[in-house]
């Protein structure tokens, strides 16, 4: 053999996904033989339908190195132009991320690796960091009450306005929409306001008063400040909404709420807004944590999640999620919405700036750009040019007229984009980072573009400015914390404490059924930093994003590879937005075809809670279909309904593998019937952490499915968000898929319903997660990945089948990715509850996996690939250990009241107490097993009060110790 082929056959391209896929050879080769299999792919087929399992390769590049895909990925970030500073506005603004929320926030897998806090005794480090979040939010828009993030800035004012008519009780149907509302806005909400049967009226500002008095709408959506950069008093126009009987939205930019009257105070009812300047980068547009604030009268029906005080077994101020019933799951289709996300890392990272900066930093960012607006204001004066408007913050509209382009290439020529407005206005938007020289530069453009000599910038008077009326008046930011971390040492320790409060999946295993918590490595999370992604406008012209729409089209194909697809679109910025998306799509394609009246959609009863609600967002009626004993769709009950429903069958929704874990045998049986009926079929892709490389949506006879990168596909859950749910549909709804008014290249506008999301590509700046995950693993790589997923889960099952019967499994005896524990016997035996069993894990240094869903009394665990067989049994240890302590309960050798696990999880505090009354031991609470102790995790706070917080709601911040008083 020659040297160069002795080179060949060094090279390692698959050692990317051997470090991904926890077990080695020799631990796959042990597990296995514990199921009853001799090999991966004997395993697959006993669990896979033959009729759906694909032998055929992923038609996919072959794998690439760590260090070839992040120079690929580099060499992309490269193609686009960060180098020219955009000032375009229209809600998206360039910021400064302090490096220490950018080293310690966003590079830290102790943030960006958590799940959803679900389980809030192990989560209070982000609970509280999202209380932060929540408290700056409510003091910059003067509203009570605030959730913990949601999507975009687009999709927090459509679910305004779905709010609003609930709110005001459906007496009018009608929204009418500020003309300077942001463009992208304007047209999310009316995309979502068409299959709800709303009419949107889009009025010009000085017409709005007059509309709103003749219409009677049950919503007003005004800007604050104008996309044009327009400040006026809303007062009377709230009044007047007021007055007719509807509700006040405003969308508003927080770092102008430092300085202006905030909406609430002019009586606005809810106020929606994006978080993105506040240290986020906008990244051609995502992610970004979406704000909502609403009077105190319509809490209950925000949307997304809500942050709350309580307290715990032992009387401690406790942080969780509160008023809960809101959440989809339990909801279904009386959800109203199907938003059970938010986009914590987001904002944890913007309330991190507030911290960082302060009511006093943050107002002199505020004052200096709204000083650089003045500023250039003056200099187009000066120039010859009017302003568009007298009132602004940090963004003029200079009247160009016939000089617009001339101004916009002069700029460009300098390095900056400026933003095009109708009527040869040309606005410039200031930012944090814009700089004297930058201010310089921008003069001359200006000066140039009027035919005049530049003048120097002391030679300038400002103009404008936002009136002494407007300037605002209340103190903003006063919570203790907001005023304590102004060194960098104190910010540090402070992100340390809150992230050792938590446990990530750098700390352990995170089991959760359906939520895949998998390897988020290092190498694919390395690029989303690069400036080349990060600083790059949503609405820059379409030469200066050249490498990410190359990324971006790679992306779509290789999804398309793994789903069999024809088209995929990846602007929906949640699985919640995926389902949405597909069904719309589905939707648009029954409109085309004249079938106007199909609108039921099937859905089986072991669906994921945001099914229903995503189905009468998209317009249509819900028909529930059962399951049968061993958790399959119901077929007799499917076929009774599809009949019944045939002339009005819009849809099918269907998990697979199923929510219950299981591979249904008769798949394509159920997607033929609904094409019989003339109905559709949507996958819901949450559990393709099963299929890929072994089969996929197309094969199963799906016509559209949305795909979870958040899951399947790597992109880290960052306790509830960012998430990507792009959607892969058949040929015949290509046409069917989202589009954006503001850049052609994001899909069919012709055919498109329209927009799902503020931006044209969702949340961009994280795609590159998905890409280099698909690019470092190759075809045969994700197979593999997908096998020991389901080997792991079928390790589980079987390892712990003599301890906890497993619910569910195939017609071979195997489950898929994910196993259900029945946990139901033991509160009547035991008097021990799933509940118990959780908290407990907590002690053996385990995040409990998915709790009674889809089955009350359960335990729904998926071990994902990643994990290798010693953690695995780390955790197969735990749950045995716990059922032997349940067991001592059942046999009378451990007290039903006063056990480990009614009183789990056990603080260090309790632990260490003087006082110890328990009739357990100090040992057995704190080190249930030996490895307990080398690896120590001390629940910050014992069980949390949940009735308790939801009677007596806090959601913003004050010192804790007031919380304690105020329950004394």
């Amino acid at each position: 053999m020659s040297a160069i082929a002795d080179l060949a056959a060094l090279e390692d391209k698959g050692e990317f996904a051997r470090r991904h896929i926890g077990p080695s050879d020799a631990e796959i080769a042990a597990m296995l033989k514990v199921v009853g299999t001799d090999s991966l792919e004997a395993l697959a087929a006993r669990t896979v339908p033959a009729a759906i399992r694909s032998s055929a390769p992923l038609p996919l590049p072959p794998a690439a190195t760590e260090a070839e895909t992040i120079a690929e990925l580099r060499a992309l970030a490269a193609k686009n132009r960060a180098d020219i500073k955009s000032l375009i506005g229209i809600g998206y603004h360039g910021t400064l991320t302090p490096p220490v929320i950018l080293r310690n926030v966003l590079e830290n897998p102790g943030w960006y690796t958590a799940y959803t806090p679900y389980q809030a005794e192990l989560a209070q480090g982000r609970l509280e960091a999202l209380l932060n979040f929540q408290t700056m939010v409510t003091d910059l828009a003067g509203l009570p009450v605030a959730n913990a993030s949601l999507l975009d800035e687009g999709t927090a004012a459509a679910e305004a306005m779905a709010l609003a008519h609930a709110a005001t009780r459906g007496k009018s149907d009608t929204i009418v929409i500020a003309a300077d509302v942001h463009p992208q806005t304007r047209a999310v909400v009316a995309g979502r306001a068409e299959p709800l049967g709303f009419r949107v009226l889009v009025t010009k500002p000085a017409e709005i008063i007059a509309t709103v008095r003749a219409e009677k709408p049950f919503a007003l959506l005004l800007n604050y400040p104008g996309t044009t950069g327009e400040i006026r008093d809303l007062t009377r126009e709230i009044a007047a909404v007021h007055e007719a009987g509807g509700l006040a939205i405003v969308a508003a930019d927080p770092l102008s709420l430092v300085l202006l009257t905030p909406p609430g105070e002019m009586g606005a009812d809810v106020v929606v807004g994006s978080t993105q300047r506040f240290g986020v980068p906008m990244g051609f547009g995502g992610p970004h944590a979406g704000y909502m604030a609403v009077k105190d009268a319509h809490k209950r029906l925000m949307p997304g999640r809500l942050v709350g005080v309580s307290l715990d077994a032992a009387g401690q101020p406790a942080m969780r999620l509160a008023l809960q019933t809101r959440e989809q799951h339990i909801r279904r289709e009386k959800a109203t919405s199907n938003i059970c996300t938010a986009q914590v890392l987001l904002a944890v990272m913007a309330s991190m700036y507030a911290v960082w900066h302060g009511p006093e930093g943050l107002a002199r960012i505020a004052k200096r750009v709204a000083l650089q607006a003045r500023l250039l204001a003056g200099a187009a004066k000066r120039a010859g040019f009017a302003l568009r408007h007298a009132d602004f913050f940090d963004t003029i509209c200079i009247e160009a007229g016939g000089k617009a382009e001339a101004l916009i290439a002069g700029a460009l020529k300098r390095g900056f984009n400026l933003a095009r407005h109708e009527g040869g206005g040309v606005g410039i938007a200031l930012d944090e980072t814009v700089t004297r020289d930058d201010l310089l530069a921008l003069v001359e453009a200006i000066a140039e573009a009027g035919g005049q000599a530049a003048p120097k910038l002391d030679g300038i008077m400002p103009e404008g400015g936002f009136p002494a009326a407007l300037a605002r008046s209340s103190a903003v930011l006063t919570a203790e914390v907001f005023r304590s971390h102004h060194a960098e040492h104190a910010m540090l320790r402070y992100l340390k404490r809150l992230e050792d409060k938590d446990v990530a999946l750098n700390r352990s295993m995170i089991p959760l059924g359906s939520c895949t918590m998998k390897l988020n490595a290092t190498a694919e999370m390395i690029p989303v930093t690069f400036p080349g992604f990060g600083n790059i406008h949503p609405f820059v012209p379409v030469d200066q994003a050249t490498g990410y729409l190359e990324m971006i089209r790679r992306l779509e194909s290789w999804l398309c590879a793994v789903t069999g697809f024809a088209a995929v679109s990846l602007q929906p910025n949640a699985g919640s937005a995926g389902e949405y998306a597909g069904l719309l799509a589905i939707r648009s394609w029954h409109r085309a075809r004249g079938d106007l009246h199909r609108d039921i959609c099937l859905i089986p009863s072991s669906a994921h809670g945001t099914n229903p609600a995503s189905a009468v967002m998209a317009g249509m009626k819900v028909v529930v279909v059962g399951c049968d004993r061993d958790g399959n769709v119901d077929l007799d009950d499917l076929r009774a309904k599809a009949e019944q429903h045939a002339a009005k069958l819009a849809a099918l929704m269907v998990t697979y593998p199923s929510t219950h874990g299981v591979f249904e045998e008769a798949i394509r049986e159920i997607c033929a019937l609904i094409h019989e009926k003339g109905g559709q079929v949507y996958m819901d892709g949450a559990n393709m952490n099963a299929q890929v490389g072994l089969t996929s949506p197309a094969a199963i006879g799906a016509d559209v499915c949305h795909l979870n990168l958040h899951k399947t596909f790597c992109i880290p859950h960052g306790g509830g968000g960012p998430g990507v749910g792009p959607i892969g549909v058949a040929a015949h709804l290509a046409p069917y898929l989202p589009s954006h008014p503001m850049l052609a290249e994001a899909g069919p506008m012709a055919t498109s319903h329209g927009p799902v999301a503020a931006a044209p590509f969702g949340s961009a700046s994280i795609l590159p997660i998905s890409y280099a995950y698909i690019r470092m693993m190759g075809p045969d790589g994700l197979k593999r990945a997908t096998q020991v997923a389901i080997l792991n889960a079928n390790y589980i099952a079987t390892k712990l089948a003599e301890h906890y019967p497993v619910l569910y499994r195939g017609s071979q005896g195997m489950v898929a990715h994910e196993c259900i524990l029945d946990c139901r016997g033991f509160q009547q035996n035991g008097g021990a509850s799933v509940e118990d069993i959780a908290k407990r894990l907590q002690d053996y240094g385990f995040h409990a996996p998915t709790m009674s869903w889809p089955v009350t009394g359960t335990l729904m665990v998926e071990p994902t690939e990643s994990e290798t067989m010693g953690e695995l049994d780390r955790f197969i240890a735990a749950m045995v250990a716990i059922r032997g302590e349940i067991r001592a309960i059942e046999q009378g050798r451990m007290d039903r009241a006063d056990n480990p696990l009614k009183n789990a999880p056990h603080t260090a505090a309790e632990v260490m107490a003087s006082d110890w009354s328990h009739p357990y031991s100090r040992e057995q609470a704190a080190f249930p097993l030996p490895y307990v102790a080398r690896q120590k995790y001390w629940p910050p706070v014992k069980r949390v009060d949940n009735v308790h917080g939801d009677r007596n709601l806090v959601c913003t911040c004050a010192p804790l110790e007031a919380y304690a008083q105020a329950a004394e």
